[in-house]
């Protein structure tokens, strides 16, 4: 049997034992997830599609799958599917600035050997894949942090039902604080976990720090992690304002 169905096998057994049913709904939607990114890439091949306007549409359906497919229809879910969404509004003019102005777009001097005999006439626009790529990276990070907060903030409503909105928005705060370090080591991490034979690649043909740090490559890779990092410090007073709001209406 081919490695890859037994470790699938592995996970979803895993996650129904410990997960149960909400473990077996979560390998669904990581499988719907895929489908959708998939479908998303296979898109993207027409010239005339525009590929920031296809991943917005699939990270909008990535995030319902993850919201309300895993979590169903509640007050939690909803508040962090909004904050998502407000802080992508924000990101997205921020992350369009930031390619445009670093020109990270297109390969770096390191990939164009191996691409050399291939035709980068692809009809694609480069910089607006760059645009997407860098919002794949941050959709599932903001998603995580916006029900991480929204989900105890409404634990902490209901069994305190007269907090006002300024408790309650210190509170998630509190709670964002203590999510905002791990989330940000993981990234960061991620990246020198995914990217490790590209440093030792470095170190092999002696790149000065200068160098590294001038390479489209690594620039690329560490714009997405700062970028995915102010998409989750963005997340957390967004979700925390929008929960707060929404919890004391709702107990009004």
């Amino acid at each position: 049997m081919n490695v890859l169905v037994v470790l699938t096998i592995i996970l979803l057994i895993l996650m129904v034992l410990i997960g149960g049913k909400k473990g077996a709904r979560s390998f669904i939607a990581l499988l719907f997830n895929f489908v959708v990114l998939f479908f998303t890439i296979l898109f993207m091949t027409d010239p005339n599609a525009n590929p920031i306007i296809l991943i917005l549409l699939a990270c909008t359906l990535i995030s319902c799958i993850n919201l309300f497919f895993i979590n169903e229809v509640n007050i939690k879910t909803k508040t962090a599917f909004v904050s998502t969404i407000v802080t992508f509004v924000i990101l997205l003019f921020f992350i369009v600035f930031l390619t445009e102005s670093a020109m990270i777009q297109g390969f770096g001097t390191e990939e164009i050997d191996d691409y050399s005999t291939f035709s980068l006439f692809v009809g694609i626009d480069f910089m607006e894949l760059a645009v997407a790529v860098i919002i794949t990276s941050t959709i599932g990070a903001i998603v995580d942090i916006a029900i991480s907060i929204s989900s105890p903030m409404r634990e902490i409503s209901y069994h305190n039902p007269s907090m006002g909105r300024k408790e309650l928005f210190l509170s998630g705060m509190s709670i964002g604080r203590d999510i905002l370090g791990t989330s940000t080591n993981t990234l960061f991490f991620a990246f020198f976990g995914s990217y490790l034979a590209l440093l030792i690649m470095f170190k092999d043909v002696s790149y000065s720090i200068g160098q590294i740090v001038n390479s489209k490559v690594f620039v690329a890779e560490m714009l997405t992690i700062l970028v995915a990092g102010t998409g989750v410090a963005f997340t957390i007073p967004i979700t925390a304002a929008i929960t707060a709001f929404a919890l004391v209406r709702k107990n009004d």
